[in-house]
């Protein structure tokens, strides 16, 4: 099964048809836009209240951000990409020793998005890895290359520290207890997923990833410094593309952030590109509420007399749901959006 790894092959001339969007379903790179205003925040600044502020604003107006100053040691950064690209550079049988195509899989390596259920392909592969709690899982991470388990698991637990971080200014943002969303969440898992895009003979007619919100809380992804790919839906139709920045992080809210803050905040539409003349490497770390959190709007954004907008659900109902489906589907929480509004 290893063999439908698109790190495997060698580079291709023509697209394969199963990676072939349909004409109504293409990127039209043309038509995308790059926005100097994409927010970006320093959060070495002194003036935290402003830092707070920005995040509110983002979180509204675009559902994404970027960060520097996070805290977070460039060298280590640098490593997790070039362990990342060394391991997708490893020889088939290596690999194959941890392919699956089994979505509750929590360690896996994979192609695609969920190839049991989609009709077209996704120009990437992934190595899908749990990382908390993180001494349950590192034994199963991969061995190969000798250093992938030192320099991934210091890796994890910077940007969980981070994610948690941010997720206190999230509530401060809200007018909520800098600890609200952290509680509300429960003991939150953590996964990561480790993103390889070869270079692809036709950009045009395919994604690296369609159009998609995550099913989680947050979303912290280090992109690939030299290349860009990433893609945000900005007004709901206008695609912009988010410049890579050296030494920064986007942040994007998912889906769950969007349900605790009762609509406010947006869970943003995104996409990944692929490149014709370059790979394309990046590396998603997901916070996520636990499996029985209960998910519903804080009581304090709900005002006296309103519906919420979405009603109560555990994140493992939610997370379900959310792989029942194929990628590009309608929002998943609209699926839980209260019955006294529809």
């Amino acid at each position: 099964m290893g063999s439908q790894l698109l790190s495997t092959v060698e580079r291709r001339e023509v697209l394969p048809e199963s990676y072939i969007r349909p004409e109504f379903d293409r990127p039209r790179l043309a038509e995308v836009m790059t926005d100097s205003d994409v927010p970006l925040i320093d959060l070495a600044s002194p003036d935290k209240q402003r830092v707070i502020a920005q995040i509110g604003l983002a979180c509204r107006t675009y559902g994404f951000f970027q960060v520097i100053n996070h805290g977070i040691e460039e060298e280590l950064l640098e490593k997790m990409m070039a362990v990342g690209l060394e391991f997708f550079r490893l020889p088939p049988e290596e690999k194959e020793k941890l392919y699956s195509d089994e979505p509750s899989k929590k360690i896996r390596l994979s192609t695609s998005f969920n190839v049991r259920k989609e009709t077209v392909h996704n120009w990437r592969d992934y190595l899908r890895l749990h990382c908390h709690p993180l001494e349950e899982f590192l034994p199963e991470w991969p061995s190969n290359p000798e250093s992938f388990k030192e320099i991934a698991s210091a890796y994890c637990r910077e940007v969980r520290l981070l994610g948690l971080r941010l997720l206190g200014m999230i509530s401060l943002s809200l007018d909520l207890e800098e600890d609200y969303i952290e509680k509300a969440l429960g003991e939150q898992e953590q996964h990561m997923a480790v993103n390889y895009y070869p270079q692809c003979p036709e950009p045009e007619l395919t994604y690296g990833l369609p159009k998609h919100t995550d099913p989680n809380a947050l979303t912290i992804l280090l992109q690939d410094p030299n290349v860009a790919g990433l893609q945000v839906l900005k007004g709901g139709d206008q695609w912009i593309a988010v410049s890579p920045l050296q030494n920064a992080f986007v942040v994007n809210l998912g889906d769950q952030l969007q349900a605790l803050s009762n609509g406010a905040y947006k869970s943003v539409w995104h996409r990944a590109v692929v490149n014709a003349a370059r790979e394309r490497m990046s590396v998603a770390s997901f916070l996520c509420p636990c499996n029985s959190a209960v998910i519903s709007p804080a009581a304090a954004l709900v005002r006296d007399g309103d519906v919420p907008v979405y009603r109560s659900y555990t994140y493992d109902e939610y997370y379900k749901k959310f792989w029942s489906r194929s990628l590009e589907q309608e929002h998943c929480l609209e699926l839980f959006r209260s019955t006294q509004l529809q």
